[in-house]
């Protein structure tokens, strides 16, 4: 009996470490990094449920679902929750992945960290001025330029043509 107390102590102790509180310490960590910062309600609020998803909780739209895979025409990506510019037309290209695909962003409109929800480090991109998720970076872009490939989720961008 003896035993089984501070068994039963420490299994509560752990329970209570659950990932809920975790995830909201990282939301509010993150919230405090940015220009524009809002409540997790408020951008429930203002951003469709596919566009949440995405950007404030780093979901992945499904392959070959954006229509701005097809976009060739010169303008640029903004970010679909505050309207930073991202990425320009003139950098984008047919990755064959599904997603809008880019081999560097404009500069300073992405930011960039890590994650490893499948199992092994990715290199993460951010909005750099309301850190809504935006995708992934890779090392197999064009080699003729960067070498990187910006694997974007279109639901979080919005296009913006160029004035004629």
């Amino acid at each position: 009996m003896k035993k089984i107390i501070p068994i039963l102590l420490a299994v509560f102790i752990i329970s209570c470490q659950g990932n809920a509180q975790k995830d909201e310490e990282k939301d509010r960590q993150k919230q405090e990094q940015f220009e524009v910062s809002k409540t997790d309600q408020e951008w429930k609020a203002e951003l469709t449920n596919a566009e949440y998803k995405v950007l404030r909780k780093a979901a992945t739209e499904p392959s070959f679902s954006s229509p701005l895979n097809d976009i060739e025409e010169p303008g640029t990506f903004v970010c679909a929750a505050c309207g930073n510019e991202l990425y320009k037309t003139k950098h984008k290209f047919m990755s064959g992945t599904g997603w809008p695909s880019f081999d560097r962003a404009i500069e300073g409109g992405v930011a960039y960290g890590t994650d490893s929800k499948l199992g092994y480090q990715r290199n993460e991109v951010h909005c750099a001025r309301c850190g809504g998720h935006l995708g992934h970076v890779f090392e197999d872009g064009p080699k003729e330029t960067t070498g990187k490939r910006h694997c974007i989720n279109g639901i979080a961008m919005d296009f913006e043509p160029e004035e004629k």
